[in-house]
């Protein structure tokens, strides 16, 4: 949890009460620390100082940079038991979550974009041999750094989505500022506190912590925004980034739908489905929060999954296997998943398994089941983000992929099938970004394949070419070396000349097929 509370200001002591934040275990309850909730003034120098620090770390060129990031997933290695703790303090999230997500992706992530980032941002050239208008023309793309990028990031993830959004952001040769969650902003700044000692410029990664307000601040200061959250906030943040015309990406909200088939590997995609839906506590935007199974393999899937899920273990982690799924890590959020299956009940769903938050220290939801669902519920239609999974008969993959398509969300999907050239074709007509053929989530480790959301979910794309190009501004160049002394459109003008260009578009544009 985080609350902001008034304490006296440790700078220059001159008795100025400072807004702080307290960061909770939402695990235990415990409060491990404040950090402060910095404001606009703090805001401007920070962006000063990245400014500046952003051309020595600009002329450091692709090599250099790569270098500090590799220095960096050293780092992260030689660092592991202390990070991946940072993270389950203020997440309440098991050991392996954090372990797998905030520290694998992210230790992938640095050797990823410095291998990649000269491959991705290298000049292009452009033929000129088919554009009659620049014959003997050197034309070329650049990509050149926006200068400052500004991350939001979210409680969820607070290494992955939130520095993982900073690094190719830096391998551009950008300097970057990073707004962690105010739940969770330790992690955030260990990042910082590595960064530093791995040979970064002074100012080009810094991490402002604080609220909304810090955010909305942060907004003011930079030449790009990407934000990962709620559609409700990725709306206003886009909202603000139109006013100063802003490039602004998105990553919002998921209700991530499974088509199980019929003639699916059951064991498979029961296991898969318990996995997917509550990794993490079922806290992920691309978490499977709805099943639509087909009729005759229902019944064995519904028993599968809730035999699995019934087995899970739920509390505080103390180690290394001692948990499967960890703590609610946004207290709010505990009201939500609540809400949704309360809902659900009332409507005639049942629960099969759990359905009601743990008693003690911490805040927890059980991992929770439930089957006799439909699209009147919020469980069906809204984002839950909690350890739930809605299961829903239908009767066959039209039916499965009409209900999966009934969503303002499109962020992720999967399907499941032996027929792989089937569940591929049904995987094209899901309205959502990224669709698996018998898998999930995974492919967010694939940082060569773009991951981004369809509809409310979102704008622009993380991986890939595109995950670090939107870091950059796009310079085209034409270069002439050989020319006429004056080309014949130039003046004056003259009616031969002016019939003599309208024959030669005739002669080039005139040969295609005329329907």
């Amino acid at each position: 949890m985080a609350s902001a509370t008034e304490q006296q200001s440790a700078a220059g002591g001159d008795g100025a009460a400072a807004a702080t934040i307290e960061v909770e275990n939402p695990a235990t309850g415990e409060v491990i620390t404040t950090v402060p909730i910095l404001g606009p003034k703090e805001l401007e120098a920070m962006a000063a100082r990245g400014r500046q620090a952003q051309r020595a770390w600009e002329a450091m060129g692709f090599e250099g940079r790569g270098r500090v990031l590799r220095r960096a997933q050293k780092w992260m290695l030689d660092n592991a038991d202390r990070i991946i703790d940072v993270v389950v303090s203020e997440t309440g999230k098991t050991h392996e979550d954090a372990q797998l997500a905030d520290f694998g992706y992210t230790v992938a992530a640095l050797g990823f974009w410095a291998k990649e980032a000269p491959k991705y941002l290298a000049d292009e050239r452009v033929p000129s041999w088919n554009n009659p208008a620049a014959p003997g023309r050197k034309l070329i793309i650049r990509y050149a750094p926006v200068g400052l990028v500004g991350v939001i990031g979210p409680w969820n993830f607070p290494i992955t989505n939130s520095f993982g959004d900073c690094i190719p952001a830096l391998a551009a040769g950008n300097s970057v500022m990073l707004k962690p969650s105010g739940v969770t902003p330790l992690s955030a700044l260990l990042m910082e506190e590595m960064m530093r000692e791995c040979g970064l410029p002074d100012g080009a990664f810094q991490v402002a912590t604080g609220d909304g307000s810090t955010g909305a601040a942060l907004i003011e200061k930079v030449d790009c925004i990407m934000f990962t959250g709620s559609e409700r906030t990725g709306k206003s943040v886009m909202k603000a980034a139109a006013e100063r015309l802003l490039p602004c990406y998105l990553e919002l909200g998921g209700k991530d739908p499974m088509i199980v088939l019929a003639d699916a590997d059951i064991e498979r995609a029961a296991n898969a489905a318990a996995y997917w839906s509550m990794n993490n506590g079922g806290q992920v935007c691309i978490s499977v929060e709805r099943a639509y199974v087909e009729a005759p393999v229902y019944d064995e899937f519904v028993e599968r999954v809730s035999d699995n899920v019934r087995r899970l273990r739920q509390g505080a982690p103390a180690g290394a296997g001692t948990v499967d799924v960890g703590a609610i890590i946004f207290p709010p959020q505990l009201e939500t998943v609540q809400d949704h299956v309360k809902d659900a009940v009332d409507k005639g769903a049942k629960v099969l398994v759990g359905g009601h938050p743990r008693p003690g220290p911490g805040h927890f939801y059980e991992p929770t089941v439930l089957v006799d669902v439909d699209h009147s519920m919020k469980i069906m239609r809204e984002e839950t983000f909690g350890p739930t999974l809605p299961i829903m008969k239908v009767s066959d993959a039209e039916e499965g992929v009409r209900l999966a398509n009934d969503s303002p969300y499109g962020l992720q999907a999967s399907v499941w099938t032996k027929d792989v050239e089937r569940g591929e074709t049904l995987a094209r007509r899901i309205e959502a970004g990224v669709v698996c053929v018998n898998d999930a989530q995974i492919n967010y480790s694939a940082l060569n394949l773009p991951m981004g959301g369809w509809k409310v979910s979102g704008l622009g794309t993380r991986h890939g070419a595109a995950g670090i190009r939107k870091y950059t501004k796009v310079q085209s160049l034409l270069v002439t070396r050989y020319a006429l002394k004056r080309e014949p459109f130039m003046f004056p003008y003259k009616a031969s000349r002016t019939m003599a260009l309208r024959r030669f578009w005739g002669l080039i544009y005139g040969r295609g097929r005329r329907d």
